[in-house]
């Protein structure tokens, strides 16, 4: 298989204005022979030096702008990739006014449209001021660049469906395999993209119940993360893409089980919370009995004990404020 079109070969051609300057100069030369012919023409009809010079100035006239077909600009943060003939010519990076061959194309298989606003006479009427409308752009942006593909929904480790969204940044640093080896690499590395996430979320759960080592799409985003960013760019590498970052940007349980999910999260929450206030109700009535014994405020046995220890937990426990009832009388 042929992978000469892979290696990116960077070319730096000469300056453009001289051979502006020399087709402007053809272009009037033209004019002027054409002029000097008509004049030498109309004194001495069939004059061969009339001639001359008119079939030189119309050849001059007709071919003179074709040197200007290879004359390029190049902005900062883009770049040519040339074509000549049907191969490879080179790729143009740095930023300038340069001449080329003429027969060199630039090409730019994504079309990237430049949106310009023109007047409409006819959505005026309507109204309408004006409409966009579409400018195609040869050159290949360098630029570190944002895709926010729409959030899609997968099946994560346990089945359960979720709704997940992620944000890539992304660069273009091999013009040649990003051009000749995929139709659309703007389109490719979105298609990827999609197919690398929902491949990494399927390997993890939502979350978990209890609290563990276990990797999850909630809690450990910033190792998932990492683990998508490799992932894809081992599947665009044949594009010529660079992927500098990809976040998780949404998260959430599909609809039609967020409910369920939400009531199982609130019962958990519940439960530990619960179990936060037993143990802090029995750390407090230990203390309280260990105090009263070294103080020797009170003598009690075992039944009074439990008593009071059944009493101060339903007391820390409760939901409500706890309403005593005072006894005056005997403590027996």
């Amino acid at each position: 298989m042929d992978r000469k079109h892979e290696q990116e070969l960077v070319i730096t051609p000469k300056s453009g204005f001289p051979m502006l300057f020399l087709v402007i100069a053809t272009l009037l030369l033209s004019i002027v022979l054409m002029f000097s012919a008509g004049f030498i023409l109309e004194a001495r009809p069939y004059n061969a030096l009339g001639i001359i010079l008119l079939i030189l100035g119309i050849l001059m006239l007709l071919f003179g702008w074709i040197p200007a077909m290879g004359l390029k600009v190049v902005k900062p943060q883009e770049a040519l990739v040339l074509t000549k003939f049907g191969k490879y010519y080179g790729t143009i990076r740095k930023e300038g006014f340069y001449y080329t061959h003429p027969f060199a194309f630039a090409f730019n298989p994504t079309q990237g449209a430049i949106s310009l606003e023109v007047d409409d006479p006819l959505q005026m009427k309507e109204g309408k001021s004006s409409q966009k409308v579409s400018l195609p752009k040869k050159a290949i942006s360098l630029k570190v660049l944002t895709l926010n593909n729409n959030k899609q929904k997968v099946n994560d480790l346990l089945g359960n469906p979720v709704e997940i969204g992620v944000v890539v940044i992304w660069r273009v640093t091999n013009t040649a395999k990003a051009v000749f080896n995929v139709d659309n690499f703007g389109t490719y590395l979105s298609i990827q993209c999609d197919s690398a996430l929902r491949n990494i979320a399927r390997l993890y759960p939502y979350d978990v119940a209890d609290d563990g080592e276990e990797m999850t799409l909630r809690g450990s985003s910033q190792a998932v993360a990492e683990k998508l960013q490799a992932e894809l760019q081992q599947r665009v590498e044949i594009a010529g893409i660079e992927v500098l970052e990809a976040r998780i940007t949404h998260l959430a349980y599909a609809p039609e089980i967020a409910a369920a999910m939400l009531q199982r999260q609130q019962a958990s929450a519940i439960i530990d919370a619960r179990k936060m206030i037993v143990e802090g109700a029995v750390g407090m009535v230990e203390d309280a009995l260990t105090k009263l014994s070294e103080n020797n405020v009170v003598e009690l046995d075992e039944e009074r004990k439990a008593a009071m220890v059944s009493n101060l937990l339903v007391v820390l426990c409760a939901n409500r404020d706890a309403t005593p009832v005072i006894n005056s009388g005997s403590l027996y």
